[in-house]
């Protein structure tokens, strides 16, 4: 009776890990910044499937039209230009459409998702506002980003 209950209760213990470790944490603003290797305000364009073996992408060229920090440059390329990758039916992808105007914090590297925190890295601007907890300036977020990297 006590090897199917240790049995039991190993399993219960193996199960709640690995839920843990599927969990990304909740980051703040300031540690967004910190883990961000660029972060550009753009304009989403029209997305495309790329396969990349047997992988498939959703990218979404990318207008920069403000460049808060890192180089665009280092981002992932479709067609010559900075682009997001996204793996096709990843759940809890923030609401992506073409035209959309964001702030994003990107990671570099090709990854399930280009936002840093696991999707958290990502701010739309809709109607000159932008929601970043009481943040809604989309200038006063400019300032907050650079002040929490430590950078001009």
């Amino acid at each position: 009776m006590r090897a199917i209950l240790r049995t039991a209760l190993t399993g219960a213990a193996l199960l709640t890990s690995l839920a843990v470790a599927t969990t990304a944490p909740t980051l703040t603003l300031a540690q967004q910044a910190k883990k961000a290797e660029v972060i550009v305000r753009a304009k989403l364009g029209t997305s495309v499937e790329v396969k990349d073996g047997a992988v498939t992408y959703l990218v979404y060229p990318l207008t920069v039209t403000e460049t808060i920090a890192g180089d665009p440059a280092q981002l992932p390329k479709q067609e010559g230009a900075p682009a997001l990758f996204v793996l096709k039916d990843l759940a809890d992808v923030p609401a992506l459409r073409p035209g959309l105007e964001v702030v994003a914090l990107l990671y570099t590297a090709r990854l399930d998702s280009p936002f840093v925190g696991f999707n958290q890295g990502f701010y739309p601007v809709t109607d000159g506002r932008v929601d970043a907890g009481t943040i809604t300036d989309p200038a006063k977020l400019r300032e907050a980003l650079v002040a929490a990297r430590g950078t001009p």
